[in-house]
């Protein structure tokens, strides 16, 4: 067996340091069965359910919230103007999303981005309840 000197020691507490917020994040990626009338409502059928903010290592965000947007069957969220930059991912469901440019389909497991002060709007085209899980970048 090797030694460790002190350059691969220092390696691997940076790596490992790296890597814990990415076990954290995927522990929390558990999407929980939601109830209709759940935190807060954004429009008929759909609600938008803190699930936690953690600190980012990105130099342009300062935190990352993770947000959950609940849609019941069939329910659509209106256009607005995106706040932050966001990546999204469709936990559970099928939804069509829409941009001033383009339309387009997503299923469970795909994901798309969001720009600060683009219009989006989004709708859960399955039978099933469809959640949105967003990490909203904070700006620093």
């Amino acid at each position: 067996m090797k030694t460790i000197n002190r350059r691969s020691a220092i390696a691997l507490g940076v790596t490992a340091a790296a890597v814990t917020p990415l076990f954290t994040l995927a522990a929390a990626a558990k999407v929980k069965k939601y109830g209709p009338k759940e935190e807060k409502e954004i429009a008929p059928g759909v609600r938008v359910v803190e699930v936690g903010t953690g600190n980012s290592d990105i130099p342009a965000y300062k935190s990352i919230s993770i947000v959950d947007v609940v849609f019941q069957p069939g329910a659509a969220a209106p256009a607005m103007v995106m706040d932050n930059d966001m990546v999204c991912t469709i936990a559970a469901g099928e939804f069509t999303i829409k941009k001033a440019d383009k339309q387009f389909k997503l299923k469970e497991g795909d994901m798309y981005t969001c720009s600060k002060g683009k219009t989006e709007a989004a709708a859960n085209t399955s039978k099933v309840v469809g959640i949105h899980r967003i990490a909203v970048l904070i700006p620093a």
